[in-house]
């Protein structure tokens, strides 16, 4: 409602009683985007697999290049060092290359490069590598590939590098996305927020005057007369219920 000022004003408890009172719009409307984020995420949307590998890397001191660098054990800092320098060597071009003739895969090394992630494990020297593709059997047979090319590749650029595998990958039996519930979730948060805001918005937008008491808080006019509701429940004038009445006592 606007005030002198142009401003909406929504007294808090009519929104809350406008709410209560269409309860029944607000269930339909998260029972019907909860329906629909579930159609989507079960039949629309392509299902990803991942297939993980792990991998051990270990290095007291090493050397890329003309350049040496000496780790100590203590530094936080250095495992996550060597993660780093091994990850940027498994996404070079020529890894990637490798891996897509040993797979016989028909990716570029962009598009392969963009299914692989890694990143150390908690902060330790072991590596995870994963692999997502919308084929479990393809993500297996490239995380795989990867765990029996890099340490070669690796030894070709750093000096006394130590890489073991510490656990190989399998076909992946569950799908990592879409995760239906999640989407069920947000389609049921999405149909509840978009039906209070219509509600809001029709209440904003209501100019009708209910009854006296909006009158006098709202403009604080006093109420000079009520006109009376004269049908009652049953949609039937008072008026011809009293006539009614009046007939049948004149003919007793």
């Amino acid at each position: 409602m606007k005030n002198k000022n142009n401003y909406y004003e929504i007294d808090v408890m009519q929104l809350l009683r406008e709410l209560w009172h269409r309860a029944w719009a607000l269930v339909l409307a998260v029972m019907i985007g909860g329906g629909a984020a579930f159609a989507y995420a079960a039949f629309l949307v392509t299902p990803l697999y991942e297939a993980e590998a792990l991998m051990y890397v270990n290095n007291s001191s090493f050397s890329v290049g003309s350049t040496s660098f000496s780790i100590s054990n203590a530094e936080l800092t250095a495992a996550q060092s060597l993660v780093d320098t091994y990850i940027v060597i498994l996404t070079s071009r020529p890894t990637l290359e490798e891996v897509i003739d040993d797979t016989g895969v028909n990716y570029s090394c962009d598009q392969l490069e963009s299914m692989i992630s890694a990143g150390a494990v908690n902060n330790t020297e072991v590596f995870r590598i994963t692999v997502t593709s919308k084929n479990p059997q393809e993500a297996e047979l490239i995380a795989n590939a990867i765990v029996d090319i890099l340490p070669g590749r690796i030894a070709d650029v750093v000096d006394g590098s130590s890489v073991r595998t510490v656990e190989w990958a399998i076909v992946p039996s569950e799908k990592a996305s879409p995760n239906i519930t999640m989407y069920t979730a947000i389609g049921m948060l999405v149909g509840f927020v978009l039906a209070c805001i219509i509600v809001v918005i029709r209440l904003a937008g209501d100019t009708l005057i209910h009854n006296e008491d909006y009158l006098t808080e709202t403009y604080r006019l006093p109420v000079l007369a009520v006109i009376p509701d004269l049908y009652d429940d049953k949609g039937d004038s008072y008026y011809r219920a009293y006539e009614l009445k009046t007939r049948t006592e004149g003919k007793k």
